[in-house]
């Protein structure tokens, strides 16, 4: 823990340089073979260009004969992104001086837009030389760890969603998935906002991001709060379930209407690759979104187990869990304490959401709906009615998502987390980390 901690800190402190987006470092370095005629070209640099939404990279071409030259190429990119958040190349000089419009055409369309040419790019050779040399098994490894850990946080936020209601109605609400697209989209427009006042950078845009996106996802667990679990809590039978799939659904096409059909995306953030050790040619990298993500999921999940453990909010919830009526005897509000942890847990999945919209790039209206099914197995599995179980089963469920993605094949992923929940529910009803039996854990 010790290390990934150092890790973590030392990909935060690289975040805190000069931004680079690397798709468009990538496609910059993706025009040197034609432009070169050299046998090598080797990276020296890549750093912001001098011209607004320009790069420059200095690199060396190295001759057959051995000759060295010193070389550098900038390249220009439109103000104006696309469909996907993505600026288009839009001019190319080196130190002879801007390519002609003619020339830069033809690289364009039958270069840059050929599917091979992106295999022609490599990372910088310069940049993981001094790296470490590991086996490739732990290089291999550390990187398919690293890339479960966003999802372990994403996973542990909405499955701690669900179980503060289900350990207060022993009711099951599915609706925090969409609660999550709630909440990326909602940032979305964070950012946009923040766009629009002329403001560029990132960490100032993810901030915004944040508070919206969470605030929105608690104003509208609030008003369900008022709508379906207060007044069906005491129903028989599953009328909270079923009152609540439709909520989800009314949410959804809520946000379709509101927010279209398509795909929001948001510019690429803190996406700069870093390289942390190699085996041979394979090096193990990590952006700085994804050590963001875990920063805050973290941080979101130990700021929830100290307030339920040690507010008198966390004790009150404790109390009517364990037993409402006695709780209602001794003056706390049941309806209260239900009220606010349902806006609790909507507010994490809506920071769950902008984890993910922040991770992949975007979300979509129906965004929601996979990920909250997601979020519900890794809630049975850690022990549903325990916020340290549906922790738990956070990391359980990424760390099988990663070891099946490296080991067996992807298509089949999602068909045996799926069928693994129906093996839990069957032999072990209450989870991997609770009791036997199916029902809220007793304090």
């Amino acid at each position: 823990m010790i290390r990934l901690a150092a890790a973590i800190l030392l990909v935060l402190l690289a975040a805190c340089g000069e931004l680079i987006d690397a798709d468009e470092a990538r496609l910059c370095r993706m025009t040197l073979p034609a432009i070169n005629d050299a046998a090598r070209l080797d990276i020296q640099q890549t750093r912001p260009g001098p011209y607004p939404f320009s790069l420059r990279i200095n690199y060396r071409a190295i001759g057959a004969d051995g000759a060295i030259q010193a070389r550098f190429v900038i390249c220009r990119f439109s103000a104006e992104r696309g469909a996907r958040s993505q600026r288009d190349l839009t001019g190319l000089a080196t130190e002879f001086g801007p390519m002609a419009d003619a020339s830069f055409f033809f690289l364009k369309r039958f270069y840059l837009d050929v599917p091979a040419a992106g295999a022609a790019d490599r990372a910088p050779p310069s940049a993981s030389a001094s790296l470490p040399e590991v086996p490739l098994w732990l290089a291999y490894g550390r990187q398919q760890l690293l890339m479960a850990l966003p999802s372990a946080a994403i996973y542990a936020l909405l499955a701690a969603a669900y179980t503060l209601i289900y350990g207060l109605m022993g009711r099951f609400v599915l609706v925090f998935g969409e609660f999550a697209a709630l909440g990326g989209l909602a940032g979305i427009v964070g950012l946009g906002a923040v766009a629009g006042f002329g403001v560029e950078t990132a960490l100032a845009g993810v901030m915004v991001a944040l508070v919206i996106g969470v605030a929105s996802a608690a104003l509208h667990g609030f008003v369900l709060s008022r709508a379906a679990p207060g007044r069906l809590a005491r129903q028989p039978g599953q009328h909270v379930l079923i009152a609540t799939v439709g909520a989800g659904i009314a949410l959804t096409e809520f946000l379709r209407l509101t927010q279209g059909a398509e795909m929001r995306w948001v510019p690429p953030l803190f996406n700069q690759p870093i390289p942390l050790m190699r085996a041979g040619d394979f090096v193990t990298t990590m952006t700085s979104a994804p050590a963001l993500a875990v920063l805050v999921g973290i941080l979101a999940t130990l700021c929830l187990l100290a307030f339920m453990q040690r507010s008198p909010y966390g004790r009150a919830w404790r109390a009517v869990s364990d037993d409402a009526g006695m709780a209602a005897l001794c003056g706390v509000s049941e309806r209260a304490v239900r009220d606010k942890a349902l806006i609790l847990a909507a507010a994490l999945a809506g920071l769950a959401g902008i984890i993910v919209t922040a991770l992949y790039g975007g979300m979509g209206f129906a965004g929601g709906f996979s990920l909250g099914l997601k979020a519900l197995i890794a809630a049975i599995l850690g022990g549903i009615g325990s916020i340290t179980g549906a922790v738990l089963g956070g990391l359980a469920v990424a760390a099988f998502e990663a070891i099946w993605s490296a080991t067996m094949p992807i298509e089949r992923r999602e068909l045996v987390i799926h069928a693994a929940l129906v093996v839990v529910l069957v032999f072990r009803p209450g989870g991997l980390f609770g009791f036997p039996g199916l029902g809220p854990w007793r304090v």
